[in-house]
């Protein structure tokens, strides 16, 4: 009967480890996944200056990637300020994109966006200047 329950106590520590190893690797991924489309931000950005023609299928782009962005943010255990700078420049993007198809606006995101993608934390400060820089009463 004790090796039955020293058996048991031994698996479901097992069990734990594993969960525990696998929800870090889990976590790891999204992160992972959130860098990659914050990247492909900023390369929507450079597509989207440097073309000419189809700017409204450049800017889908944009805003379909960082929809994505959004997505694996809110997956991510621990960003919850993060979470609510990139979900509202995520609803500018959708609601106002007179304002943000502006140059100076998309130069400030595309800055925001590498920042964010090389780590420094001023890249939400410096999106959620532009979030507020938006006027949400008018286009």
């Amino acid at each position: 009967m004790i090796l039955l329950l020293v058996m048991s106590l031994i698996a479901m520590t097992i069990f734990a480890a594993l969960y525990i190893d696998e929800t870090k690797h889990t976590q790891e991924t999204y992160r992972i996944q959130y860098k990659t489309n914050i990247n492909h931000v900023v390369e929507d950005i450079n597509s989207y200056q440097n073309g000419e023609g189809a700017l409204d299928l450049r800017y889908r782009h944009l805003v379909n990637d960082m929809g994505s962005a959004n997505s694996f943010i809110f997956l991510i255990e621990g960003m919850d300020e993060e979470k609510v700078i990139i979900n509202e420049i995520n609803a500018c993007l959708l609601l106002y994109p007179e304002q943000m198809q502006k140059e100076e606006n998309l130069e400030k995101l595309k800055s925001a966006m590498e920042d964010i993608a090389a780590d420094l934390d001023k890249g939400y400060d410096e999106t959620k200047a532009l979030v507020d820089s938006i006027d949400k009463q008018g286009l």
